[in-house]
């Protein structure tokens, strides 16, 4: 259950903000972005997620000894959670400078809107790039089940940390890393770049010579020195691998497009919920008509034609698969599955095939 509430409050929040930018800030809403935030990892960031507790979870039973035979379970957790975010401060550091690591954090810096649905994009790879800089914590002898809290907090911090609602007082900047300071971190402005690589303490960036305040005379400006955008979940993760020339794609902007990829995050909830419940033929089925949910809304978004049918035709045929693997009696599952059919309707109606000029808002 721990599992499932962390992102399913995420996708609270993501929404909630958004609410506030639309109705209380007046600010436009660059739908096309959130809607390729919300796709870009999906299931397969989430099964690297769980890879990655699983090679820690081995390599801690190599090690003959735990933290916790030798002093309390609160201090195990405290010096865990600062050396977590210690480790993470080098990863995300080395993610910056050495070039095949930074291929795969590149799809986090794609976005150029600054909002908690950005939290959410990284890459499928993300987390098994991470897993070698927590090795000292397995080697210290942590035990899994603190591993995964303190990392789960510190990943929900860093989730805040790209809210662009709330503000915080300069002082707070001295102890931890605010979403002022992170916001610079996605600065491609030569006075911001590879500046605040903590996670959630600031103290890293000051000690190793990366921290930098938002200047008021230098706005953010926000993405890739090379502007990169497209539709397609696949080509944001594996084209930054090739030579191949990225374009940047016009996408659409429709609203209830974006509803779509909220929906197949829901499902993704459903699944986890569900998780421990499932035989691997159920969780293969699920996660694959997860994964397609996610192409096909890219295939819209580039206003590719056949979109809508090919939404339809996965709808239809994977319901009635889950439906068949008896997964519909499961309450998760079976209320995700029926709200994602009632929004197909509207899918089909109101979402156009072929793209035009949309712009934000």
């Amino acid at each position: 259950m721990s599992i499932f509430i962390g992102p399913a409050f995420l996708i609270v929040l993501v929404a909630l903000e958004l609410l506030v930018i639309k109705f209380f800030l007046k600010k436009p809403i660059p739908w096309a972005e959130i809607t390729m935030n919300l796709n870009s990892g999906q299931i397969l960031l989430w099964l690297g997620r769980g890879l990655e507790v699983l090679g820690y979870y081995y390599i801690v039973g190599l090690i003959p000894y735990e933290l916790t035979g030798y002093i309390n379970i609160a201090w195990v957790a405290l010096i865990a959670f600062i050396l977590w975010d210690h480790q993470f401060y080098w990863l995300h550091n080395f993610h910056h400078k050495i070039p095949i690591l930074w291929k795969i954090h590149e799809v986090h810096h794609q976005g150029e809107h600054f909002n908690s649905s950005l939290g959410i994009r990284n890459s499928w790879f993300s987390s098994l790039s991470s897993l070698p800089f927590f090795l000292p914590m397995a080697l210290l002898g942590i035990p899994v089940e603190v591993f995964v809290l303190v990392s789960s907090i510190h990943y929900f911090i860093q989730f805040y940390n790209h809210n662009d609602v709330i503000n915080h007082p300069k002082w707070m900047e001295s102890i931890l890393i605010t979403p002022s300071l992170h916001k610079v971190h996605h600065g491609i402005n030569a006075e911001y770049r590879n500046k605040n690589c903590g996670g959630t303490f600031s103290i890293w960036d000051r000690i190793y010579g990366t921290h930098q305040q938002e200047l008021k005379e230098v706005p953010v400006k926000l993405g890739l020195i090379r502007p990169f955008s497209s539709g397609s979940p696949i080509s944001i993760n594996l084209l930054p691998f090739t030579k191949k020339e990225r374009p940047k794609a016009q996408l659409n902007n429709n609203p209830i497009l974006n509803i779509g990829s909220f929906l197949l995050y829901i499902q993704l909830l459903g699944f986890i919920a569900v998780q421990h419940q499932v035989s691997l033929i159920q969780g293969a089925v699920f996660v694959t008509f997860i994964f397609l949910g996610t192409l096909i809304i890219g295939f819209i978004q580039e206003g590719r034609r056949g979109g809508k049918f090919l939404w339809l035709v996965n709808m239809i045929s994977f319901g009635a698969i889950i439906f068949t693997l008896e997964m519909f009696t499961l309450k998760p599952i079976q209320w995700s599955m029926i709200g994602t059919l009632i929004y197909t309707v509207f899918f089909i109606t109101g979402v156009p095939d072929k793209s035009k000029n949309y712009s934000n808002g």
